[in-house]
């Protein structure tokens, strides 16, 4: 499909004849070099066109100049169907200043499309079952910078409940320095939804994205490859990085189809030296033997703090991790009177104490002295902490009790966290992509305390939310999917009353907590699903009579070509990426500015408008 700038482009191409083209195919690698040349024929013949003139040109004084590099630019993106374009050529290359390493030194990670946005908005577990496949399969899609007005506005919030232990609440207020929120609606207009209530609030953000792999119940519009994938993830880690507190992490998980690819990009991001680790969890799932390759049995997640030198951390322990458990089985292998098990530990001192060399009980003495004083040594003595050898002659012990042992330091290979199986008391009906509760729960011990502020914008089943209740924290919610209202919000009402599965027990977890349900306002999205539920050409071409009528279309799409479109012999997935493509993605949802317009205003129950009140309150009087 082209535009009006492509179709004009095109014209003025074909009135040179066949100098620029290949049999039927343009040759743009001649026009590209012959613009950077200024060659006068095709200077010409663009200048006199009044669509490229108007697009490609610059008046200075008495003087109108032609943007040669936006016109290569143009060239070199044609598989963008919109008028404007994004200012990275279609490389993945590395370069410095905007030019390619070959013509430098210090580098930097060139993204193509870098300068845009794309949307979609769906969680790796929306592809692990069949019933819970993406309701936008054709719908994720580049928006040149220019095209963005009030796409990324705050939006009118609607459908608002809080969901407690006494049941559920429906005409409610918001405090965001106490509510727990769950936000229905595409996560990147979700997050700047949230900009301004909590930029620089956030301790957490742990996300578990899509990840690249081809796989075809993950349907997107286009091929969903690296580039698109690195703008998918761009956008949003953006707006993730402002949301967070100058002390906290983000953690992001990932396989190994783009893990190179992210790392580069939250480098860019973060910065090179905010990043902590890339911790490997090895999921032990899978018992496939892939052709030509090994079985990948781990997962990837990069740890990056928002200031380094700010960031909390505190030391966790495991006792379950492979190496730990064969050092248990080895050296805790005494049981004292009351059945405790323990392994003996050297109290005598490495080096020599003169002041700590005194007899115990006529007990052989370090000739070295012991690491304790004689106070230690008779309290441990009373609490039954010490281990006397069946000899005088021999030295005295330390019990160290596998009961208080917290294990070793954790490292960056974690093989102790186990994926849920068919049979765990976690388990919900949300196919294999649900996490461990025990993953989440050692992110969380690790940079963040009671009543912190938890983030995941790719909430899927609700594990991280479900983990940040059980253990005290504030969490934040976001998810598009309709399944939102079958599993993720169910889910945590069962939290709510006290439910024992996953880390419940460690936790002591015994019910209580609340969250608020809100969604954004939905415009022109609602045709979306109709586009994409069409069973036939007649059923997409009803839709498109009612969206000329009732939905804002990008103002500068050709409707005659559309039509056209739509009556040819074209497969029915490209007439729906048609029609996806003329909404306008600025009126997808309704923006908060637009609340007190008439028209809107009666589509907005009372409890739902004073909520918005109660929720933009702070935003108003700061704006």
């Amino acid at each position: 499909m082209e535009t009006k700038v492509m179709k004009a482009l095109h014209e003025v191409i074909q009135t040179l004849g066949d100098k620029y083209y290949v049999g039927e195919k343009i040759n743009k690698a001649k026009i590209i070099e012959d613009l950077d040349r200024y060659e006068e024929d095709l200077v010409r013949a663009l200048m006199a066109n009044d669509i490229v003139k108007k697009h490609y040109t610059k008046v200075i004084g008495d003087y109108t100049l032609i943007e040669v590099n936006k016109l290569i630019e143009t060239f070199e993106m044609n598989e963008y169907w919109l008028d404007s374009h994004t200012k990275y050529s279609k490389k993945i290359g590395l370069t410095v200043n905007g030019r390619f390493l070959d013509e430098s030194t210090d580098v930097v990670l060139d993204f193509p499309y870098k300068d845009t946005v794309l949307k979609a908005g769906m969680s790796k577990e929306d592809v692990e079952k069949d019933d819970l496949k993406p309701d936008e399969p054709f719908y994720n899609e580049i928006i040149a910078a220019e095209e963005i007005d009030v796409m990324l506005d705050k939006k009118i919030l609607v459908n608002t409940k809080r969901y407690t232990a006494e049941g559920v609440e429906e005409a409610i207020d918001f405090d965001a320095d106490k509510d727990n929120l769950i936000l229905k609606g595409n996560n990147l207009l979700g997050l700047h939804t949230l900009k301004e209530k909590y930029a620089g609030k956030v301790k957490l953000i742990y996300i578990d994205p899509p990840y690249n792999t081809g796989n075809d119940s993950f349907k997107y519009n286009d091929s969903f490859n690296h580039s698109t994938w690195l703008t998918f993830m761009k956008n949003r880690l953006e707006i993730a990085r402002d949301l967070l507190l100058p002390e906290g992490s983000i953690f992001v998980q990932i396989d190994s189809f783009e893990e190179s690819y992210l790392k580069v990009l939250m480098d860019l991001v973060f910065g090179e030296n905010n990043f902590r680790n890339k911790v490997i969890w090895k999921r032990r799932g899978g018992s496939a033997n892939p052709a030509k390759q090994l079985n990948n049995v781990v997962d990837y997640i990069l740890w990056y703090a928002k200031d380094v030198d700010l960031m909390e951390y505190e030391q966790v322990y495991s006792k379950d991790d492979e190496n730990t458990q064969k050092y248990i089985k080895e050296r805790f292998t005494n049981v004292d009177e009351s059945g405790r098990k323990f392994m003996k530990s050297p109290i005598q001192s490495p080096n020599y104490r003169p002041n700590l060399i005194y007899d115990y009980k006529g007990y052989k003495t370090p000739k070295k002295g012991y690491s304790i004083s004689r106070e230690i040594m008779e309290q441990w003595d009373r609490e039954g902490r010490l281990d006397f050898p069946d000899s005088k002659d021999k030295n005295i012990n330390r019990k160290v009790f596998l009961d208080e042992y917290k294990g070793q330091p954790i490292n960056s290979l974690w093989n102790d966290i186990f994926v849920i199986n068919p049979m765990s008391t976690e388990r919900i009906e949300f196919g294999s992509g649900q996490k461990p509760e025990a993953l989440i729960k050692r992110i969380l011990e690790m940079v963040t305390d009671e009543n912190d502020l938890i983030l995941d914008f790719f909430m899927g089943s609700a594990t991280t939310q479900a983990v940040a209740m059980k253990m005290n924290r504030r969490f934040i919610g976001i998810e598009q999917m309709d399944y939102i209202n079958t599993v993720s919000v169910p889910r945590l009402q069962k939290v709510i009353e006290g439910e024992q599965g996953g880390i419940s027990k460690d936790v002591d977890w015994q019910g209580g907590g609340s969250f608020v349900y809100a969604e954004l306002m939905e415009k022109s999205r609602g045709y979306i699903g109709m586009i994409e539920s069409a069973e036939d050409t007649t059923e997409l071409n009803q839709i498109y009579q009612m969206m000329k009528e009732n939905v804002s279309l990008d103002f500068r799409v050709d409707l005659e070509a559309v039509e056209q479109l739509l009556d040819e012999t074209i497969g029915l997935d490209d007439k729906k990426k048609i029609l996806l493509k003329v909404i306008d993605k600025n009126q997808l949802y309704y923006n908060y500015s637009e609340i007190d317009d008439a028209t809107v205003r009666d589509l907005i129950s009372d409890s739902d408008y004073a909520f918005n009140q109660s929720f933009y309150k702070e935003d108003d009087e700061l704006g």
